[in-house]
């Protein structure tokens, strides 16, 4: 790729001591190119530091993203970081899944044929047939992998030759209605978010809003998690909430949070895709 108007993307986070903004400014400028945004968070108790710095306008001392990759790694061991350099226009490849409940998927794949997310959707996943004509309508290639008990490895192992076969960088669970194996989970450890159906860590199980409705509760929300072998315990990227009334039917409960989950997935798929998640624990730090 040639330099000319080429960006980048650095994400990092490392024991927090003094000198590292210092040391990561002096690198992009010694080569060239200029912040374009930067962000910064010092954790209190865990007494990390985490950063993320968008720059453009490389020398030719830097001929592509492998090369400044190569020239940061020295400045990196000095201060111990887990980091990662992407090359800002390569649009991440997203596979999406989902079983028989589509307003998440419509509302992704609206986002992204608008260009409001900057992604590649490679295809989607599915364990129904009913959504198939939807996104064949959209051009994409449907995926239909039933599962059952009985078949539930040859499934998981069919959606791993998937997700390797097409590069997939994220995949995500819009309103899959399966448990992923401990075993698809570690395969796939931090690229698979998942929109949970409630604020969580409240109204688990099935039907959160009718329980939610028969608490008689004045507020209703999703969460969108990165997916772990515990189910919906992996660190929450986003949330949302909304006011409801008593007088409000079961029915009406659902389309309110249905509309939430839209939006939170697509703020949690966005920011990842953008690279402003960056984990610490079983929490996350979201430059958004």
């Amino acid at each position: 790729m040639s330099v000319e108007g080429q960006s980048a993307i650095l994400v990092a986070s490392c024991p927090d001591r003094v000198g590292i903004t210092r040391a990561v400014s002096s690198f992009i400028y010694d080569y060239g190119a200029g912040i374009t945004q930067s962000d910064q968070f010092s954790e209190s108790g865990t007494e990390r530091f985490f950063m993320r710095y968008e720059f453009q306008g490389f020398t030719q001392a830097l001929p592509d993203i492998e090369s400044m990759r190569e020239a940061f790694r020295p400045v990196a061991e000095a201060f111990e970081m887990n980091w990662a350099l992407h090359d800002a226009l390569v649009k991440p490849r997203v596979l999406l899944a989902v079983s028989r409940i589509g307003h998440c998927l419509n509302d992704l794949l609206y986002r992204w044929q608008n260009g409001d997310l900057a992604v590649t959707v490679v295809g989607v996943v599915s364990n129904h047939q009913e959504l198939r004509s939807s996104v064949e309508w959209h051009g994409l290639p449907f995926h239909y992998l039933p599962i059952s008990k009985e078949t539930r490895r040859q499934q998981e192992n069919s959606i791993v030759r998937l997700v390797e076969d097409e590069n997939v960088d994220l995949m995500v669970l819009a309103r899959y209605m399966q448990i992923l194996s401990p075993d698809l989970c570690q395969q796939l450890e931090g690229r698979v978010i998942n929109i949970h159906h409630s604020f969580l860590p409240s109204f688990k199980g099935a039907k959160p809003y009718h329980q939610a409705h028969q608490r008689g509760v004045k507020l209703i929300g999703a969460t969108a998690h990165y997916v772990t072998s515990d189910l919906d315990e992996g660190p929450i990227i986003e949330q949302d909430v909304h006011r409801i009334s008593h007088s409000m039917s079961s029915q009406e409960v659902v389309r309110v949070g249905s509309d939430i989950e839209c939006r939170v997935l697509a703020r949690a798929v966005k920011w990842h895709c953008e690279h402003r998640v960056l984990l610490s624990g079983h929490r996350t730090v979201v430059f958004n």
